[in-house]
């Protein structure tokens, strides 16, 4: 059976390159024709440079030959969200408003993957400052879902995840301050990892904020965690460097692991019922292979998720309220709606808010004594409308659909989401495993796990009928 070079694993692809069966340039050939087929269907890109890319990769081919290659991850190739700064090209932010001004260098995480030898294919889409759950965006095309392009991909690291599910190469990066990798992976039925806080160096930093990979399988994401989690001295919050075996991902089974299983958030939206019977069937699987599963109840609150809103309804206003009214105009009318009250709140009410964070990092850190790992949903719900600013589209319940995703920000533990199943309509579903902090290698471990337990998966999604076949790998 012939393999489609856009679904080749990044370990696939440093193994065949290495072998002398293929080179970077032509998996990046491959991979243009194939994004010119996806593209203009799910508008996943931004800063989209093939002559670059083909010139980068060419690069790394060099390189192969000579016998010089920088490491496994050399010609693989990656895209990066619009925020993570790449040198000479602006950073807007998903916002009209911005100013378009040229990155004076690489964000830490881009500066990794460049050193690594990745052939950058592009930018990818977010929303408005990153402050929505969705590919809807005062700047950018409007992004949609690859499995039905009337749906939402999710976000704020939309393109990334619509670009996973596209085949647009097998790795790609995005950021995560309250589920940004982990909700929109759900929705695209890809991988999405949020490494502990300081595990991924990156700048600026802030609070729960956290860079991680987007990739389609598990042991594609250590790869690039293997790269990503090198130091730079930037960023004064980065965890010291640690030698983790990233690739050491194999368990035989899961004996000897307490696993709880949380499926009531105590706030949010109402879990839906195919949602649940996915998390559910998960831990039957895991506890079919050895693992003692206990249920665990809802231990954040209302209160908490209030005080955040407040808080980053705060933040995002004074980011609003400097700039002059024609600027001011082009931001999207439901982030605009949403950040007003900002200008009303008190200094009592912000300083209670940001305490919230403090509040769930206990709370998160509290509930994990005694587990190995937390199982949950992503979110309570599967894709939503691709024009929606959100699931509820209500910016006065914005935060509805994150509650199982946010505490683990603030609590600065690792989460990922991975795929589990699909509804009846044929929608992705994700799993969430959360585990301690700083536990980044057991989190993989167990995700690499479920990948051995869970049932078949369909076939990934091919662009729309008549945009033409891409090139192939093997007979």
């Amino acid at each position: 059976m012939s393999t489609p070079l856009h679904a080749l694993s990044a370990i696939e692809l440093g193994t065949a390159y290495a072998a002398s069966e293929l080179s970077p340039r032509e998996v990046a050939q491959a991979l243009i024709d194939h994004i010119a087929r996806w593209e203009p269907h799910i508008a996943a890109l931004w800063h989209h440079q093939p002559d670059q890319a083909l010139a980068d990769a060419h690069a790394s081919e060099q390189r192969w030959r000579r016998g010089e290659a920088l490491g496994p991850l050399d010609g693989v190739p990656v895209t990066l969200k619009e925020n993570i700064a790449t040198r000479g090209v602006p950073v807007p932010l998903g916002c009209a408003a911005t100013e378009l001004v040229p990155a004076a260098a690489d964000a830490p995480p881009a500066a990794r993957l460049r050193e690594a030898g990745c052939v950058l294919l592009g930018k990818t889409t977010m929303p408005d400052w990153g402050m929505l759950s969705s590919g809807l965006s005062s700047f950018h095309r409007l992004s949609r879902n690859p499995w039905d392009t009337r749906l939402n991909p999710g976000g704020s690291s939309a393109g990334a995840a619509a670009a996973a599910a596209a085949g647009y190469g097998p790795l790609h990066l995005g950021t995560d301050i309250g589920g940004s990798i982990r909700l929109p992976a759900h929705w695209c039925g890809i991988v999405g990892f949020k490494p502990s806080w300081g595990r991924v160096p990156i700048a600026p930093t802030y609070a729960g904020r956290v860079a991680g990979p987007m990739t389609r399988t598990v042991a594609d994401a250590a790869l690039a965690m293997s790269a990503l989690s090198r130091p730079d001295p930037r960023d004064a919050t980065a965890l010291p460097a640690q030698p983790i075996d990233w690739l050491a991902l194999p368990r035989p089974d899961a004996r000897g692991l307490r696993l709880g299983v949380w499926l009531d958030a105590g706030w949010g939206s109402p879990l839906q019922p195919d949602v649940r019977d996915a998390v559910l069937a998960a831990a039957r699987a895991f506890e079919a292979a050895g693992a003692t599963v206990v249920p665990v109840g809802p231990f954040t609150t209302r209160a908490m998720i209030d005080g955040l809103d407040r808080f980053w309804r705060m933040r995002s206003w004074l980011d609003f309220r400097p700039l002059p009214p024609e600027r001011q105009a082009r931001v999207l009318p439901y982030i605009r709606q949403w950040i007003a009250r900002g200008e009303h709140l008190s200094g009592e009410e912000v300083f209670t808010g940001y305490s919230q964070m403090l509040a769930l990092r206990e709370a998160g850190q509290a509930v994990m004594q005694g587990l190995d790992g937390l199982l949950s949903p992503v979110s309570p719900d599967v894709a939503f409308p691709a024009t929606q600013a959100s699931p509820l589209d209500d910016p006065e319940r914005p935060f509805e659909h994150i509650a199982y995703t946010v505490p683990f920000n603030f609590s600065e533990q690792p989460a990922i989401a991975v795929p589990a199943g699909v509804s009846p309509q044929g929608l992705p579903i994700g799993l969430q495993i959360a585990g301690h902090r700083h536990d980044d290698l057991g989190v993989l471990r167990l995700a690499h796990l479920w990948e051995r337990l869970r049932p078949a998966l369909p076939p990934w999604p091919e662009p729309p009928a008549g945009a033409g076949a891409s090139a192939t790998l093997g007979a």
